[in-house]
């Protein structure tokens, strides 16, 4: 029995960006509802397109869907939330400390972990307080908090008054004066994702590794914070049903493989399998048969579509990635691919390397995927490509003890448990491993550097303020090596630093690399280029699955190319797959 048979009052939908969470979770909304029940479904992804696939007006407060009797959703908007969080820790020192102090406070709470603190806010008023939510059976989070928060929210030191004259007063999401302000609704909300019988987590995936790996990670860190009442839905499983098509037959081989990898906290769970399907999960029709284990119906295009979709032509106006390949040649300077989990940015970054080396240029890779799979997607590497991995486990321990030893050291033991637990926040853990990437960069003076997952433009305005602030708002680590002072100038220069976007030509991936640029460009860094990863846009397809979502690609291509992008690069579905795969489809693109 899973949840769907058995739903808990609460549910939160978690996983990365375009794995259909959002999906999954208005269709378990519409499911409920449909038995008469009264369901809340809530947002809080930034990218959240509830109205597109309800098609209709959907506000901060919770809205009835008549599509869907019983039905109400509620879109919780992070940024709006996140600055009003600042501003009511930030603005009773407007008028008390300089301009240049209050923009550093600002910068530090620029960063992820405070747009997800302040979307906590609007969880915790909802489960934590049982008056808000008790007109409704159900309610349905899309987007769940991730471990670092729970735990944080879970220290006794967050609700204590030592932060008051502790120099570790604030955290990465800022004065803690802010917590301990909502101390009581915080525990509530934490101890009732703790209760199996109040709360289910859904974990959302695709058939890939890299997905897999992911909702490995957040299964296991929810386990040892004892939320263990987990179910698992693996969306997106293909079986190819012209078995003529090279690349049908490859992406379904590629799916099993994952699938019979798949990592053992997850092996272990309940599970339901979505099959991939031909169109756009949007309206109430198509939510409504969301878990049918059929493939669904195809939709019906012209002769004259199909021909142009099943052929392999070069799609005008889009590069390749030979062509973006021949604009990155160069003797020397930095390539950085930026994305969220599971748009190919590995990959991506050691394709590019090895085209490099093939053309005879110097070059490094340097990674930071944690489950070292860059060699694999190297392959036999020439001589003149190196590959050097930065561990960011080991990176983050040596700038954890070195924070320890100085503003640690007068910590009583509350105060220094809530900086440990600062020191594990994702914005850490990103300063961490650019500070090891510093000194990789000093090596492409003289040859090229090819660097997977670079630090985010608030990573870069932070260190920045830490450069020029760091005696008014010292907070962590008391000095910035001298290797990243110069790196920010070089990160800026787009003669020497070419930024790389990876997406995939979907709605979920091509938004969250849209926030990505205008982070960047806060940093005053121009994107090099977009690079739409596994796409079928110039991949010859006669399955009609495929061939149905090779049409729908169309749309987000031509966003990312008329409102996103100064450049745009198309990389085919499985044009850098392995070696293997590539010979067994006879690609070209």
């Amino acid at each position: 029995m899973s949840f769907l048979d058995h739903p808990t009052p609460i549910m939160f939908f978690t996983g990365k960006g375009g794995v259909g969470k959002t999906s999954t979770s208005c269709a378990a909304a519409v499911r409920f509802a449909r038995t008469g029940k009264r369901v809340l479904l809530v947002s809080t992804d930034p990218a959240s397109n509830l109205e597109e696939v309800f098609d209709a007006r959907i506000g901060t407060e919770p809205t009835p869907l008549p599509s869907v009797p019983g039905l109400f959703a509620l879109n919780v908007d992070p940024e709006a939330a996140a600055e009003a969080y600042r501003e009511k820790l930030i603005g009773p020192y407007r008028d008390l400390l300089p301009e240049t102090a209050i923009s550093a406070m600002e910068e530090q709470m620029a960063g992820a972990c405070t747009v997800e603190i302040a979307a906590f806010n609007e969880f915790a008023r909802l489960i934590g307080d049982p008056k808000s939510i008790e007109e409704f059976d159900h309610v349905l989070f899309d987007t769940a908090p991730t471990g670092h928060t729970l735990r944080l929210l879970s220290l006794p030191s967050a609700w204590t008054g030592f932060i008051e004259t502790s120099s570790a007063g604030t955290s990465c999401v800022g004065p803690l004066q802010g917590l301990i302000e909502q101390a009581e609704l915080y525990s509530a909300a934490v101890g009732t994702l703790s209760n199996g019988e109040q709360t289910t987590l859904v974990l959302v995936s695709r058939p890939e590794r890299s997905a897999f790996d992911e909702a490995a990670r957040t299964a296991q860190e929810f386990i040892e914070l004892d939320i263990k009442n987990q179910e698992l839905v693996i969306n997106g499983v293909f079986e190819a049903t012209d078995r003529t098509d090279g690349v049908a037959v490859a992406l379904e081989a590629r799916g099993t493989d994952a699938l019979a990898a798949m990592p053992e906290v997850l092996a272990g769970l309940k599970r339901i399998e979505i099959p991939l399907r031909p169109k756009q999960v949007v309206g109430v029709d198509s939510l409504g048969n969301f878990f049918d284990s059929s493939t669904g119906e195809v939709p019906q295009l012209d002769a004259g579509t199909v021909k142009v979709l099943s052929s392999g032509a070069h799609v005008s106006g889009w590069e390749t990635f030979d062509g973006l390949i021949d604009r990155l040649d160069c003797s020397e300077g930095v390539i950085m691919t930026m994305g969220k989990g599971g748009v190919g940015k590995t990959t991506v970054a050691a394709s590019i390397a090895r085209e490099l080396a093939a053309r005879g240029r110097n070059v490094v890779l340097t990674t930071t995927d944690p489950a070292a799979h860059v060699a694999e997607a190297v392959g036999d590497a020439p001589a003149n490509l190196s590959v050097e991995r930065i561990d960011p486990v080991a990176e983050v321990e040596k700038y954890r003890a070195e924070v320890i030893e100085t503003t640690g050291k007068n910590l009583d033991a509350d105060g220094l448990a809530l900086l440990e637990e600062d020191l594990a926040s994702p914005c850490t853990e990103e300063i961490a491993v650019f500070r090891a990437f510093a000194a990789t960069v000093d090596k492409a003076k003289d040859r090229v550097v090819v660097m997977d997952t670079a630090p985010t433009g608030h990573t870069i305005l932070l260190l920045d303020a830490a450069q020029s602030f760091h005696k008014e708002v010292s907070r962590q680590a008391k000095s910035v090596p001298e290797s990243v002072l110069n790196l920010l100038e070089r990160l800026r220069d787009p003669d020497f630093t070419k930024i790389l976007l990876c997406t995939l030509p979907e709605a979920t991936p091509v938004h969250e690399a849209g926030q990505l640029q205008t982070d960047l460009r806060r940093a005053q860094i121009e994107p090099f280029a977009w690079v739409v990863n596994q796409s079928l846009a110039t991949v010859p397809v006669t399955d009609p699955v495929l061939v149905s979502r090779k049409a729908q690609e169309e749309r987000y291509l031509r966003e990312v190319k008329d409102d996103l992008a100064r450049d745009l690069a198309v990389i085919a579905e499985l044009r850098l797959a392995s070696a293997a795969q590539q010979a067994a489809v006879r690609l070209t693109a």
